[in-house]
């Protein structure tokens, strides 16, 4: 067998030169206007995340485990997570509609009414929610469609009905 290179292939090094090319493109063009606008929305944005977003996210986690770790199902966080994680994706993409503060700019650039956003992202939330439910609710069940029937006594005493 032939080691392989530390950096990968060939065909790799070639996709990651390209997309670091793209990258700059990208950078020089967005930067060429207002480039200290952009600076200081990606370290707002930055900043944002690291002192406000993740602290609360992490407790919001923190306190799913602990709910479900008193019930001893830690293994159902991720029904949890996954469905709260997508919506609070579609929520951060979709905010300015979601909220209202675009509705005009909305309305003139589009043509359609910005109406509706809210209810749909509702609407998205619930089926990720209720599709995990589901997940878990099959896995629950297949879960004791496996496990051995209970035992009965080991005196051999019929329980008390």
């Amino acid at each position: 067998m032939r080691p392989r290179p530390a950096l990968g292939s060939p065909f790799q090094i070639l996709l990651l030169a390209c997309s670091f090319a793209l990258a700059a493109y990208a950078g020089v063009r967005l930067l060429s206007g207002d480039w200290l606008g952009v600076a200081l929305w990606v370290v707002g944005a930055a900043l944002l995340h690291d002192l406000v977003l993740l602290p609360l996210y992490a407790l919001a986690d923190r306190a799913v485990l602990r709910g479900l770790g008193t019930a001893g199902r830690r293994s159902w966080a991720m029904y949890v997570r996954v469905p709260a994680a997508l919506s609070a994706l579609l929520l951060l993409v979709w905010f300015p509609l979601i909220s209202g503060t675009v509705a005009g700019h909305y309305r003139s650039a589009t043509g359609l009414s910005a109406d509706g956003f809210a209810a749909r992202w509702l609407l998205i939330t619930a089926v990720l929610f209720g599709g995990s439910a589901l997940l878990l609710a099959r896995r629950v069940r297949r879960a004791t469609k496996r496990r051995p029937p209970a035992t009965q006594r080991a005196s051999g005493s019929q329980p008390r009905a």
